[in-house]
């Protein structure tokens, strides 16, 4: 432990198994009242060079040599831990992200099952037998890659560390993972528990730090071998620059502008609630978020006016008191979604929201209303950039063919979501989509189904099986045989 002196409310990084305290710290903020409830530490170059020498210690000492049954009970173990804490880290990612209580609920839960999840995919890392030459046997194996950063950000910080995290462990990495400074605490506790659950010190470490430091030492540390990077399109092209420079894998999992399309037929009962609930839900600081509505004509007038009473229901307030919308995250996000709101009103009709929600109990946070606009060009502003905010436009559309075009026509290409009863439809859009996952008649999924984006939503897979495999290189073999 460095020699400084420990504030109460301080959190440590954690290195090759120590609780380490810096002589700098990062403030953390409550967003729902804007005043600092805890403090971390604030890694730089020294921090992040001893948490991946740690980390290509423990894999070259112990855990390259554990096997995949050995890393599965120490992952089941790690779920089982994560769960006996599931109060206590839902309280911490509620506080420091602003969510709902019951949607930090949810994201301890997804964290618990992704552990689970490559708990039982440890042991389904299998190589191939190739048909050569009959003088020779040709196989090939997976492997480790060895050291894996993982740089994560602050709208799911437990949630999204896990999925990255869980897979990488699994499949025999050692892992440093750096934190958005905005919401760290959940990322400290977990690499605490992870000791708790039996894991070798230095497997997994967390250097807590600004983007501009320990972000930018990690991504571009020479002593990596694979980066995971979730967050921002311009962040993104920096990690990818890193990583190119020191010719290692990236998987880049950026933003999105995700639309919902909702056909003539479709169930407006199942689906007015869900697509409601894909752009309040962490107050629409989703990457994935259904942030655009895009719905036939003959049911729009309808549609629209059932979103407004949602929206105009909607509770709002700190994230322990559990309402339907909380904060967004920062001072900083409250303006910028705020300058969009603004903009909006000059391109579209504001059918509800757009502003502070008045009462002195929301004078300190960084509250916005859940905000609906219609009549949105698909070319407009608020339809084309990422707001990241509770904010949905609604733009209707005449047939299938305008439909594809409305929504493929953004830079992103992460989620969309179809709501049809004639399963045809469904499956012609499937195809005709530009994105890497469709749902149709919902806007949900686990942690089975492959995650990822296309054109600057980024490239590299997370979730599934695939993302497993992701974390492994391939080795090709070729041994000679012969019979003396």
């Amino acid at each position: 432990m460095s020699n400084v002196t420990i504030p109460e409310g301080a959190y440590p990084a954690i290195i090759g198994g120590e609780r380490i305290f810096t002589a700098q710290s990062i403030e953390v903020i409550d967003p729902a009242t804007g005043k600092v409830f805890a403090t971390v530490a604030r890694c730089g170059e020294t921090e992040v060079d001893q948490a991946v020498a740690a980390a290509r210690k423990a894999f070259n000492k112990s855990w390259r040599l554990t096997t995949a049954a050995e890393r599965a009970r120490l992952l089941s173990r790690f779920a089982q831990v994560i769960s006996e804490h599931a109060d206590e880290l839902a309280a911490l990612e509620s506080r420091d992200t602003g969510k709902p209580m019951r949607q930090a609920k949810i994201d301890v839960a997804f964290s618990v099952r992704y552990f689970e999840y490559y708990s039982h995919m440890a042991e389904a890392v299998f190589g191939s037998v190739i048909p050569a030459a009959t003088d020779r046997f040709t196989f090939t194996t997976r492997e480790a890659y060895g050291v894996t950063g993982h740089i994560i950000p602050w709208n799911y910080p437990l949630g999204i560390a896990s999925r990255t995290l869980a897979p990488a462990l699994a499949a025999g990495n050692c892992c440093v993972l750096k934190p958005a400074e905005q919401a760290p605490l959940s990322s400290v506790r977990i690499a605490e528990l992870a000791l708790v659950a039996g894991f070798p010190a230095g497997v997994l470490n967390v250097v807590p730090g600004l983007g501009s430091e320990a972000g930018a030492a990690l991504s571009g540390h020479s002593g990596i071998d694979h980066v995971s990077f979730t967050g921002s399109v311009p962040v993104g092209r920096k990690i990818a620059e890193a990583a190119a420079k020191n010719l290692i894998p990236a998987a880049l999992e950026l933003g999105g502008k995700s639309p919902n399309i909702v056909l003539a037929d479709a169930d407006l009962d199942l689906a007015t609630p869900v697509v409601a609930s894909a752009i309040l839900q962490n107050a629409g600081q989703t990457c994935s978020a259904g942030a655009r509505l895009l719905v036939h004509r003959d049911v729009h007038d309808d549609l629209v006016s059932r979103l407004k009473g949602i929206f105009a229901r909607a509770t709002i307030g700190a994230g322990k008191t559990d309402p339907d919308l909380g904060p967004v995250i920062s001072a900083l996000q409250h303006q910028r979604v705020s300058e969009l709101v603004d903009i909006g009103r000059g391109e579209a009709m504001l059918v509800h929201g757009g502003r502070r929600p008045a009462g002195a109990e929301y004078e300190e946070g960084y509250f916005i209303e859940p905000t609906l606009f219609d009549n949105v060009a698909p070319g407009a502003t608020i339809a084309q950039r990422e707001i990241f905010g509770p904010v949905l436009t609604v733009t209707s559309f005449s047939d299938l063919d305008e439909a594809v075009e409305i929504a493929n026509g953004t830079d992103y290409g992460l989620v969309t979501g179809v709501w049809t009863r004639n399963i045809g439809r469904a499956n012609w859009l499937i195809r005709e989509l530009h994105c890497g996952q469709v749902m149709v008649n919902t806007f949900s999924n686990g942690v089975e189904l492959p995650f990822g984006g296309r054109k600057k939503s980024g490239y590299g897979v997370e979730k599934g099986y695939d993302a497993l495999l992701a974390f492994t290189h391939v080795k090709g073999a070729v041994v000679v045989m012969s019979k003396d």
